[in-house]
């Protein structure tokens, strides 16, 4: 490991409050990545050789995507191999490069649906979620309909229009596995007001996760930066090059020997920055599909162990401060039973 490596993995004990050189840090509230085209590439390893190219893909995919829907991007030549396009009975071979290029969403077919939602504030300028675990915020490749954006366009007439017609209100996001509190604003002016907190880091932000290993230190930062992964596309991961600041502070709530519960606070706001990070620092979440350990026993945790707890900033058109809390969802708290009580 190299001596830069060391210093970012080491998880220093200042007070959570630390100041920050805050014009070197601009948050991107809807990362810039996410709004190009998705990107997913492969090469292809000696085991899946003479394998079909698109039961390779779907193998790959994450749940929602079908065969007869990769099959029809292969016909629509959103499917190359080493660089040429290919026919779905296509026989791979081991070193060859796959790359997927998912389309986007057609924004046309954007509809409202009546599913229910769990408001913690509401008024004429905003709404406050808290989100459950398996919502998709808004939709994307594999998410059509469903999405918390669909049922905010039930529930409200009114939705601010700055992040266009597939995020209309969406301030900010977490991820599709993740529960609790999310924003969204009515008006552009609400929108403007939430988005500009965001990007000064004043908003409070405070996540509950259940993490592998014992955290040694009480409290600490991780200072790391983030960018896609270069051999999956769908992940993230710690790197220099074409990294993004990422900060996450963090304080140990209880320990269990092998796990441990704590409280992270988010600085920046980059795509699954907590996750990435405590994968970072050798103590991933429980649960987490993409970037955790498989468990030796069955987990009561439906996705990663991770909850938007506290969630608080200044309202946009009275001036107070607002905060809001969220109870850890039912399979974080079985967990917890089963761990103190074992």
């Amino acid at each position: 490991m190299s001596n830069h490596e060391e210093e970012q993995r080491a998880m220093h004990a200042d007070e959570l409050g630390e100041s920050v050189d805050e014009s070197s840090m601009v948050e991107e509230l809807i990362d810039e990545e996410e709004n190009e085209q998705q990107i997913l590439e492969w090469t292809v390893e000696a085991e899946d050789a003479k394998a079909r190219i698109d039961k390779y893909i779907t193998d790959r995919m994450p749940e929602g995507f079908s065969r007869s829907q990769i099959q029809g991007w292969i016909v629509d030549q959103h499917v190359t191999v080493n660089g040429q396009t290919v026919k779905a009975n296509r026989k791979l071979a081991e070193g060859e490069q796959v790359v997927v290029t998912i389309p986007g969403p057609a924004s046309a077919g954007l509809e409202p649906e009546n599913i229910p939602l769990d408001i913690v504030y509401e008024d004429s300028d905003l709404i406050v979620i808290n989100k459950p675990t398996g919502m998709v915020v808004h939709p994307a490749a594999g998410h059509y309909s469903g999405t918390m954006v669909n049922a905010l366009m039930y529930h409200c007439t009114d939705l601010s229009g700055i992040n266009g017609e597939l995020r209309p209100g969406i301030v900010h996001r977490i991820d599709k596995d993740t529960s609790g509190l999310l924003m969204a604003a009515k008006n552009d002016k609400a929108h403007a007001s939430l988005s500009a907190q965001l990007k000064d880091h004043s908003v409070t932000r405070k996540y509950i996760a259940l993490v592998h290993g014992n955290v040694e230190h009480d409290h600490g930062t991780v200072d790391a930066p983030i960018g896609r992964a270069s051999q999956n596309r769908k992940m993230f991961t710690v790197t220099e090059k074409n990294g993004k600041r990422a900060v996450t502070h963090f304080a140990v709530n209880e320990r269990f020997g092998d796990f441990t519960l704590v409280e992270l606070r988010l600085e920046t706001g980059r795509t699954h920055q907590i996750r990435v990070h405590m994968k970072f620092i050798d103590h991933p979440l429980v649960g987490d599909p993409m970037y955790g350990r498989v468990r030796a026993k069955a987990s009561f945790v439906k996705g990663q162990a991770l909850h938007a707890a506290v969630l608080g900033f200044v309202h946009p058109t009275t001036g107070e401060y607002l905060e809001f809390h969220a109870p850890l969802p039912e399979d974080m708290e079985k967990e917890l039973f089963a761990l103190r009580n074992r």
